[in-house]
C-alpha cells in the first residue's frame, strides 16, 4: 500500500508501507472528471499539477494536516493502474482499506456553498438540495466508502465542512437505501447479500466489472480482477508530444535492441541538457508500441535514495515474492526475477547514471545488480562518457546538439505562438545563443510563453550582463517530461555537473575553473597549468572530454569550452568567491607564457591573444602587478602588428595598473609612461593615424617602435608632460 505525505505547500512524497500497516491514515472520496484525475504516474514525475484532479489531493492533504494526520490515500494515483497484479490486490484490499482508515473526506464538486457562508449546519437548505443530487452517491465505489469507515465526513467544492455520516445520516439513507443500522458503523455481515448486492442497483460505474469489484469487501468475497491484462510498463513519464529529430539515435539503438542471445548493454552519453532522457522515452514509447508483450522498468539512478525507491516499486508492480520483507534485497530479487529464463522479454532503463562509484566503487556495486538474460536489454543515459564505457564497453550513442533544422521545428512546437519562428533572424540568433541545446530552447520558450514576448526581447536579455544571463538561465519551469524533485534550469543542470567532475578528478575540475576565466574558444592546451603528471593532465582532458564540457579541435589540439559551461562554471566560482583566485591564477599563468614582440614570435602571441584580452576585460583583479606586466606586453605585440589604438589602450591599462600597485616613481610606471608616450608621438595629430614618428608596418624595421624594452624608463621621466597632456 502506498500513502502519501505532504511534504510542503502543494508538494506530496508518496511512501510504501506494508500492507497490514498500523500507520494513521485519512482516504480522499471524489468524483472523477475524465483526463483531469492525476495518476500515479504522473505524480511521480510531477506532471499532474495543471489537472483540476490536484487540487483535491491538495484539499485531502490539508485537511489531513489539520485533523493531525500526516498520511492520506488517494486511489487515482496511490495504485498504478498499469500493473495488473498491483490492481487487483488494491481492488480485493480496498474494503479493508477503509475499515482501517481514520477518516474518509467526502468531496463533493457539485456542491457549492456562497464564500460569505460561514454556519453550513445552520444553513443546511442553501446546499441540502444539491447535496442529495450529488453525483457521487451513485458512485458503486460509494457503497464501501459510506459504510467501511469509521467516521466519513463531507466536504463542499469550496472544502467547507458540512457535516459527518451521522449528522446525515437521514438524507444519506433516503437517497442510498442503506439502512441506518449499516450507516452506524455496525458490521453488514448480518444482513443478507440480496440486500447488500440491491444498494448497487441505482449505482453507476465508468467500467461494467465495477459493479462487481465494488461489492467484493461488502459480500466479503475475494476475487482476480478481470481488466485487460497488460505487459508491465513502469516509466514514470508521459510521451513527450514535443520531441523532435534524433531519428538516426533512435534507429541506431531500436536495431541494437533486436539482438539475440545475450543481455544487450547500451549507453547514451551526451551534453547535460542535449536530451538524453527525452531520446530514452521516445525509445521506450516506441518499442511498447512495435512490441506489445515486452516488459519496460524505467529506474532513476540519480541517487541511492532514488534507485532504491524505484527497485521497491518496481519489485510490488512485479509481485516479485517477499518484496515487502524489509530483510530482503530488493536489487537481488529484481535481478533474480529478471534473469529467469521463463521471465518475457524486457527492457530496463537506468537514466542519469552519472555516479561511477554507485556502480563500480561501493561495497554493494550497482553493477553486480544487473540483470543477465537473452530476452534482456539494459540501456543507461550518463553525462560522463568514461562511466558509459564502463557500463556498456563499446556499445556507445553520442547524443549531439540539435542541427538548426530540428532546433527550429522544437522551438516552433513548443511555443504557444508558433508564428515567432517566422523571423528567421531572430529565430538563428536566439538558436545560436542557446547553442542548439533542447533543454536551454524549451527553458527559453517557457519564459517566451510566460511573459509574451517575442524572441528579440529574450535575446536582448541574453546580451545583458553575464550575472543578468545567469540569472535568465536559472528560471525554473514547469516540464512534465523531468523529475519533479530535480531543478530544471539549463545553470543547475551544469551545477551538477561541475559537481560530480570535482568529486571526480579535481584536476579536470582546476581545469574548467581555468578556462571559466579566459575566451572560450580555442584554448590551447600548452596554456593550461601544469598538473603532477602528463598522465594525469591526459586524464583531466578526458573528463572534460567525457562530460562533452569541451571540444577538441584534431588540427592543433586546442579545446573550445562551451558557452553555456563557460557561464554556469563563472557563476558557480562566483557564487563560492572563487573568481578573484581563478582570474588571477589565469593572469599569473598568461604572463608566464605570453611571449615577447619578437617577430619571430607572432603565430605565438595571436594564438594567445583573445584570452589575454578576455582577462584584461574583467574587473576582477584591477590591483595585480602581472596584470600590468601582461597588459604591458599585450601592448607591444599588438603594436608589432600596427593595432596601434589597441595598443594604446594596454599601455594606459598597465601604466594605471603599475601606478597604482608600484607606485609613481617606480622604473616599471615610468616604462609604462614611456610606452604609452611612444605610441602618442606615432599616431600624430591625427586620431588613429601614423603620425610623424615613422612607425613600420608591423615588422618592427623601420621608424621608432612603440614598445620599448622595459628598463628604458629614463625615458618616461622626460615623457611626463606629455602623459599629462593626453587623456589617460
Amino acid at each position: 500500500m502506498r500513502l502519501l505525505k505532504l511534504v510542503g505547500p502543494g508538494d506530496f512524497s508518496l511512501v510504501q508501507v506494508p500492507t497490514h500497516n498500523d500507520l494513521p491514515y485519512t482516504i480522499l472520496s471524489p468524483t472523477w472528471a475524465p483526463g483531469q484525475e492525476v495518476t500515479y504516474q504522473e505524480l511521480i514525475s510531477g506532471g499532474g499539477k495543471r489537472k483540476t484532479g490536484y487540487e483535491k489531493i491538495k484539499f485531502c492533504g490539508e485537511q489531513a494536516t489539520k485533523d493531525g494526520y500526516l498520511y492520506f490515500w488517494v486511489d487515482t494515483c496511490c495504485i498504478d493502474k498499469t500493473n495488473p497484479a498491483e490492481l487487483s490486490t488494491a481492488i480485493n484490499s480496498m474494503f479493508r482499506w477503509y475499515l482501517n482508515v481514520k477518516k474518509c473526506y467526502v468531496y463533493l464538486a457539485d456542491v457549492s456553498i456562497p464564500g460569505d457562508e460561514v454556519d453550513t449546519q445552520a444553513n443546511k437548505s442553501t446546499w441540502e438540495g444539491a447535496f442529495r443530487r450529488s453525483r457521487w452517491f451513485t458512485r458503486g465505489w460509494t457503497l464501501q466508502e459510506l459504510v467501511a469507515p469509521a467516521v466519513v465526513e463531507f466536504f463542499s467544492k469550496e472544502g467547507k465542512r458540512l457535516g459527518d455520516r451521522m449528522s446525515l445520516e437521514t438524507p444519506i439513507h433516503e437517497i442510498t437505501g442503506i439502512r441506518t443500522k449499516a450507516l452506524q458503523g455496525n458490521s453488514v455481515s448480518d444482513l443478507s447479500i440480496d440486500e447488500r448486492r440491491g444498494w448497487a442497483a441505482q449505482c453507476q460505474t465508468t467500467e461494467e466489472e465495477d459493479l462487481v469489484y465494488c461489492l467484493l469487501g461488502l459480500c466479503e468475497v475475494s476475487m482476480p480482477a478481470i481488466y485487460d491484462s497488460k505487459t508491465p510498463f513502469i516509466v514514470p513519464f508521459e510521451r513527450n508530444p514535443n520531441f523532435t529529430g534524433r531519428e538516426f539515435q533512435l534507429a541506431k539503438l531500436e536495431k541494437e535492441l533486436c539482438k539475440q542471445g545475450q543481455t544487450t548493454k547500451l549507453a547514451i552519453t551526451g551534453l547535460g541538457g542535449v536530451g538524453k532522457t527525452q531520446l530514452v522515452l521516445e525509445l521506450v514509447y516506441r518499442v511498447r508500441d512495435k512490441h506489445k508483450s515486452r516488459s519496460i522498468i524505467w529506474i532513476p539512478a540519480t541517487n541511492t535514495e532514488s534507485l532504491y525507491q524505484a527497485y521497491l516499486d518496481v519489485a510490488e508492480k512485479l509481485c516479485i515474492p517477499s518484496w515487502e520483507d524489509k530483510k530482503a534485497d530488493v536489487k537481488r530479487l529484481v535481478q533474480e526475477y529478471l534473469s529467469k529464463e521463463s521471465t518475457r522479454q524486457w527492457l530496463l532503463v537506468f537514466d542519469n547514471a552519472d555516479d561511477i562509484n554507485m556502480w563500480i566503487s561501493q561495497s554493494s556495486r550497482l553493477i553486480d545488480y544487473l540483470p543477465k538474460s537473452e530476452h534482456g536489454c539494459v540501456v543507461f543515459t550518463t553525462r560522463d562518457r568514461k562511466t558509459a564505457v564502463k557500463l556498456a564497453k563499446n556499445n556507445i550513442v553520442e547524443v549531439p546538439e540539435m542541427e538548426e533544422t530540428v532546433a527550429t521545428q522544437l522551438l516552433q512546437k513548443c511555443l504557444v505562438n508558433p508564428d515567432l519562428v517566422k523571423n528567421r533572424t531572430d529565430t538563428k540568433a536566439l538558436l545560436t545563443e542557446l547553442t542548439y541545446l533542447p533543454l536551454a530552447i524549451v527553458q527559453a520558450v517557457a519564459y517566451i510563453n510566460e511573459n509574451g514576448i517575442a524572441l528579440s526581447d529574450y535575446l536582448s536579455l541574453l546580451a545583458e550582463q553575464e550575472e543578468e544571463v545567469i540569472d535568465l538561465l536559472s528560471e525554473e519551469f514547469e516540464d512534465d517530461e523531468r523529475y519533479y524533485n530535480i531543478k530544471n534550469p539549463v545553470a543547475t543542470t551544469w551545477l551538477i555537473s561541475f559537481e560530480q567532475i570535482r568529486q571526480r578528478d579535481l584536476l579536470a575540475a582546476d581545469y574548467l575553473s581555468f578556462m571559466a576565466c579566459i575566451d572560450s574558444k580555442d584554448i590551447p592546451q600548452s596554456l593550461l597549468p601544469a598538473g603532477p603528471s602528463r598522465k594525469k593532465e591526459i586524464d583531466a582532458i578526458g573528463t572534460l572530454d567525457a562530460y562533452s564540457c569541451i571540444t577538441k579541435r584534431s588540427a592543433d589540439q586546442a579545446l573550445d569550452l562551451h558557452r553555456l559551461v563557460h557561464l554556469a562554471t563563472r557563476n558557480w566560482l562566483r557564487k563560492q568567491e572563487l573568481i578573484t583566485q581563478w582570474t588571477e591564477k589565469a593572469i599569473t599563468r598568461l604572463e608566464e607564457v605570453f611571449p615577447d614582440d619578437d617577430h619571430q614570435n607572432r603565430s605565438i602571441w595571436r594564438i594567445y591573444l583573445p584570452h589575454v584580452q578576455s582577462v584584461l576585460k574583467s574587473d576582477v583583479c584591477k590591483d595585480l602587478e602581472s596584470r600590468g606586466k601582461l597588459a604591458w606586453r599585450f601592448g607591444t605585440c599588438l603594436s608589432q602588428d600596427g593595432r596601434y589604438n589597441e595598443a594604446e589602450k594596454q599601455f594606459v591599462e598597465a601604466y594605471r595598473t603599475d601606478k597604482r600597485v608600484l607606485g609613481q616613481e617606480h622604473p616599471d610606471t615610468l616604462t609604462s609612461m614611456s610606452n604609452l608616450a611612444s605610441t602618442y608621438w606615432n599616431q600624430g595629430p591625427l586620431e588613429g593615424g601614423r603620425g610623424l614618428g615613422g612607425a613600420s608596418d608591423g615588422d618592427g624595421q623601420e621608424g621608432a617602435r612603440p614598445g620599448a624594452p622595459r628598463h628604458a624608463h629614463e625615458h618616461g621621466k622626460s615623457c611626463l608632460d606629455l602623459e599629462k597632456s593626453r587623456p589617460v
